[in-house]
């Protein structure tokens, strides 16, 4: 027998299985291991027959030691820096008994364990690589924190301004005063140093300026870090405006970005795990709710009309027969269900689950307002890919990771598993996790680096809307108009993507909800009797420019789409049924004259 100062691994080469992946293992080695059929080898070593050849790889180390089967497998993997499996090989019980059942399961079925192999990663698989896919990412980050801190930018002062609806001051002063010092753990945000409207818009704009910045790739690191804080930040000080699931996947995806600059493996399959959480959650949610919509799939003849902000094409959706709807919440079902799993699969499979989920999240932009989150949803499955699906289109970046940067992401992603699957298991069983668990799970809520999901568990199956009206006399009413939401009949359904329009969001949520239970509604109504110009700023119209009303009422109305006869025959994209008062009439300050007149 003949040795060589490098390793040598021999194969059948007439087994277009042995083949497949010997290819493959020697783009992960490189140099560092030989590769030769035994058909040109194998009378160097007389020792090993020619049915064992057949039966088996053979592993000769540079000592010559033979190593055969599953473990020279992983001997192979060991010289390509995958020293783990080896490990495993070696210390845990039974692992090297299961490991060499498998690989003779294998072997003895080469045929149809080459088509599989073709049939997950391709006609010729290589090692992984996710330069193009960071660069990607990476920038698709930097892109929606911009939208999302722009949109912000040009609200925050009417919302949580000095003059707004609900005052950032007052909100931090509530805090402090019944947490303590605590309150800095419990709402972490960098207003606490300043709360004026000035350092509002200098977060948002330096949010956006960042945003840009990341996406030219200029310090990408520190941006990321920059961006995380700053909308950590407004997530907190936003109270009742900010506490959308957009807000928290947003904040959940930029704490892993900032460890994405170099393109781990690691933080790739993390987004990944991320991906997963939120699409399947999103899924048992709607299962686990008992919503009557979904069990009997007549969710999607109420969602288009009945969804906070819809586009003008979700009219013409909302005509759709009743099968077709009813095929879409199967199609629906079925993405957050099922298909996901896929996204643990190799390349091909996940590849699909990606494809799902794009065209899936493109239905979802096209027919509803949902601002920066269908894209930031899209922009994770790009973590689904690897750089051979993109043809080497986008910039190559150098790599470089040391150990203490490996375990570090080690570290992390056992957090973040253990954290995810603790949610997880929460949301299935809602049931509230042993004391110690919770604990661990509770100690990192704040920072939202991993969070719950699940949107419409229960499908509305009606659209209040309420309508804020303003008097001088109690007589004449005129109306305030939003800038988004229904109010007008024959005004169609607007886009607003990306911007969110927070106030308009807000206003859905209430009109489901009893108004003694939405505090933050009397202080806009507040607010519009002084006439506030941040508020006013947030409506398209204030039928009260010069001056405010003296009074001011809230009714709530039953909103539908039209039928195609109806809107052709009026022009009304809506109509409306009065179902009362939503808040009664107010003022600012009102005689004892003016208080008989009213009842």
């Amino acid at each position: 027998m003949t040795t060589s100062a490098r390793p040598l691994l021999i194969y059948d080469g007439d087994c277009g299985f042995c083949v497949y992946w010997v290819r493959y293992w020697q783009r992960l080695t490189g140099e560092a291991v030989r590769y030769a059929a035994y058909q040109e080898v194998g009378q160097d070593f007389p020792q090993i027959s020619t049915e064992e050849f057949r039966r088996a790889i053979y592993f000769i180390a540079a000592d010559g030691k033979t190593y055969k089967g599953a473990a020279a497998a992983y001997q192979v993997l060991a010289r390509a820096g995958r020293g783990f499996w080896w490990w495993l090989y070696r210390r845990v019980p039974l692992y090297a008994w299961f490991s060499e059942r498998c690989y003779n399961f294998v072997a003895r079925r080469r045929v149809a364990a080459a088509w599989i192999s073709r049939w997950l990663w391709g006609r010729e698989r290589v090692p992984e690589t996710h330069v193009r896919v960071t660069w990607l990412l990476l920038r698709g980050l930097g892109l929606i924190y911009l939208f999302a801190f722009a949109s912000y930018a040009v609200q925050v002062e009417g919302l949580i301004g000095g003059r707004g609806i609900l005052p950032l001051q007052t909100y931090l002063s509530l805090l402090h005063e019944h947490l303590g010092a605590r309150a800095y753990y419990v709402a972490p945000m960098v207003f606490w140093f300043n709360a004026g409207d000035l350092m509002l818009h200098a977060v948002c704009w330096t949010g956006a300026l960042a945003g840009v910045l990341l996406t030219a790739g200029i310090r990408q690191r520190a941006m990321l870090i920059i961006l995380y804080v700053l909308y950590l930040s407004l997530t907190h000080a936003g109270q009742v405006f900010m506490t959308f699931q957009w807000d928290m996947l947003l904040l959940e995806a930029g704490f892993l970005g900032i460890f994405l600059p170099g393109g781990s493996p690691v933080i790739v399959w993390l987004f990944r795990w991320l991906t997963f959480r939120f699409m399947f959650l999103a899924g048992a949610a709607k299962i686990t709710s008992g919503d009557a919509t979904w069990r009997n799939l007549t969710a999607l003849n109420y969602h288009f009309e009945t969804q906070p902000l819809p586009t003008p094409l979700a009219w013409y959706v909302h005509q759709s027969p009743p099968w077709l709807l009813q095929a879409g919440v199967v199609m629906t079902l079925l993405v957050e269900l099922v298909l996901v799993f896929l996204i643990f699969l190799p390349r091909r499979p996940r590849m699909l689950a990606a494809w799902c989920i794009l065209f899936f999240e493109t239905f979802i932009l096209l027919t509803g307002n949902y601002n920066f989150f269908n894209l930031l949803v899209m922009l994770l499955c790009v973590s689904l890919f690897d750089d051979q699906a993109f043809n080497g289109r986008a910039p190559v970046i150098a790599r470089a990771r040391s150990k203490a940067t490996a375990w570090m992401h080690g570290v992390l992603a056992v957090l973040l598993v253990s954290l995810g699957l603790i949610v997880i298991e929460s949301q299935l069983t809602r049931h509230r996790p042993p004391e110690l668990i919770a604990e661990f799970r509770d100690f990192f809520v704040p920072y939202f680096i991993v969070n719950p999901y699940g949107l419409f568990a229960n499908m509305t199956t009606r659209r209040p809307e309420i309508v804020i009206e303003g008097s001088n006399n109690l007589i004449r009413w005129a109306e305030y108009e939003f800038k988004y939401k229904p109010g007008v009949l024959n005004r169609r359904p607007l886009w607003n993507f990306p911007h969110q329009p927070r106030l308009d969001w807000q206003m859905w949520f209430a009109a489901l909800g009893d108004p003694r239970a939405e505090w933050w509604f009397g202080h806009l109504l507040q607010r519009l009797l002084e006439n506030s110009p941040p508020v006013t700023a947030l409506f398209e119209r204030n039928p009260f420019p010069d001056s405010p009303p003296r009074y001011i009422r809230a009714l709530l109305y039953d909103y539908h789409f039209t039928d195609a006869e109806e809107r052709r025959k009026t022009g009304n994209w809506w109509k409306r049924e009065l179902l009362g008062t939503y808040y009664p009439v107010v003022s600012l300050k009102k005689s004892a004259a003016e208080s008989d007149e009213m009842k």
